[in-house]
């Protein structure tokens, strides 16, 4: 028997190596940008500024993405050329950590420009890895692989806490500087295996462009157009709390940064944990259905926050955060991925995130001049942005949904019968229940 991989079937392997250690970067430092600034003596104000910030400059240099895809040929060279320019902004980190007296506004630069460099190869690099991916896998596959990085990511999530915890008893610029370094490495080994990558061959036809404009002024009559709005307008009710969670436990529950860390871990490994559970159910029932359902049911989490601030309570409250955000984020991407040709898929994952990303970056705006103008609500003013937040979200999850459409045919489910299967509690037709818990 013929045992040797295809090229397609190596580059899969490779991307899972490039997976890896890009995950181990993202969870080193990903949410420890907020507790640097606020150790900087950054205010709630400024993280928002630096939410709003970040995402606008990642959503509004998407613009280039497609056209940069194009010139340079290859959506391999478009991903390397962006992962190098991330190393050069984490170097920066590193030394500005280190230094002896640094200004927030100088590390906000920063993020925005590392997080923009990371936004531009993001179409490149999922159009590319979605072509390695039979069309009828993409949901288990996908599912299984944010399961094995994620693990992995909160992981290196765990370890920067710890770091920053041990060192904070020397030198608290230290434990920032020793993470940011790792991440940097983490960065440079992840660029190595993927420019070891096989890329499938990509025709580019002029009937495959379309500007921003032409995109977006189909609103009326394009289903795809109406699923953008929709995940946007619900990760703008979302945005305009979620920069003000750790605000929330850092500054004025006063939470330590190893307990910060274990219930921002909770969402996280929860979502790594069950996602494969919902891409196999996706497969099965098709993407809309599980984002109707998630959506609806993630709009009350800020409210769960008012209700009590326990960590306890909180690490419960993340967990089944955690649960819906993976049915809700897997499918977001499956949706694209069915609706979008492989000839079009890189420029509509690139408006996508333009419009999703100019959402996130007015969340977190207009969250951060909420916040200091709310009545305080069981004596925070974060709090009562959190019920805000909650509203926006069930009006945009009972609304916005009824406008789109299933692309391919799928099998009948109540939301019931479908949330109790990926609890284990109830199966579905058609679903080999022992397949789905030995994943």
């Amino acid at each position: 028997m013929n045992t040797e991989q295809t090229p397609r079937e190596k580059s899969l392997n490779t991307s899972l190596y490039k997976g890896v250690f890009g995950c181990c970067m993202t969870g080193l430092i990903q949410e420890n940008f907020t507790p640097f600034l606020l150790h900087l003596g950054a205010s709630a104000v400024h993280i928002g500024i630096l939410n709003s910030a970040s995402n606008f400059c990642a959503s509004l240099i998407q613009l280039l993405s497609a056209d940069i895809n194009r010139k340079l040929g290859s959506r391999k060279k478009t991903v390397g050329f962006m992962l190098i320019l991330q190393a050069v902004m984490l170097s920066a980190m590193t030394i500005f950590a280190y230094s002896r007296n640094p200004h927030y506004a100088i590390f906000i630069a920063i993020i925005v420009s590392f997080t923009a460099f990371g936004s531009l190869f993001q179409p490149a690099w999922v159009s590319l890895l979605s072509d390695l991916v039979n069309v009828n896998k993409r949901g288990e596959y996908f599912g299984w692989r944010q399961r094995v990085l994620g693990l992995l990511t909160v992981s290196s999530m765990g370890l920067g806490g710890i770091i920053i915890e041990r060192m904070g008893r020397i030198n608290m610029a230290y434990g920032f500087t020793i993470i940011f370094a790792l991440a940097l490495i983490c960065r440079l080994v992840s660029f190595y295996f993927m420019s070891r990558m096989y890329e499938p061959p990509l025709s580019y036809r002029d009937e495959d462009q379309f500007s921003f404009y032409a995109f977006f002024k189909r609103i009326k009559e394009s289903n795809f157009v109406k699923f953008v709005v929709f995940v946007a307008s619900m990760n703008f009710a979302v945005n305009l709390a979620a920069p003000f969670f750790a605000v929330l436990m850092l500054r004025d529950l006063h939470f330590n940064y190893l307990l910060y860390t274990t219930i921002i871990i909770a969402a996280p490994l929860t979502l790594y944990l069950v996602v494969a559970r919902w891409g196999r159910h996706a497969d099965k029932v098709g993407s809309l259905k599980i984002l109707r359902l998630t959506s609806r049911l993630i709009a009350i989490v800020p409210l769960l926050w008012v209700i009590s601030r326990n960590p306890v309570y909180l690490v419960a409250v993340e967990m089944f955060s955690g649960f819906l955000w993976a049915g809700f984020n897997l499918c977001t991407i499956n949706f694209i991925f069915d609706a979008a040709s492989p000839e079009k898929r890189t420029r509509c994952l690139a408006y996508f995130s333009v419009v999703n990303g100019m959402a996130l970056s007015a969340g977190a705006a207009i969250g951060g001049l909420l916040v200091t103008h709310l009545p305080a609500l069981f004596g925070y003013q974060i709090l009562a942005l959190f019920v805000i937040s909650s509203f926006a979200r069930l009006t945009v999850a009972f609304i916005l949904p009824r406008h789109v459409k299933e692309v391919r045919k799928t099998e009948h489910i109540k939301s019931a019968d479908l949330f109790f299967s990926v609890l284990k509690v109830r199966p579905i037709l058609g679903i080999d229940r022992t397949r789905i818990e030995r994943m």
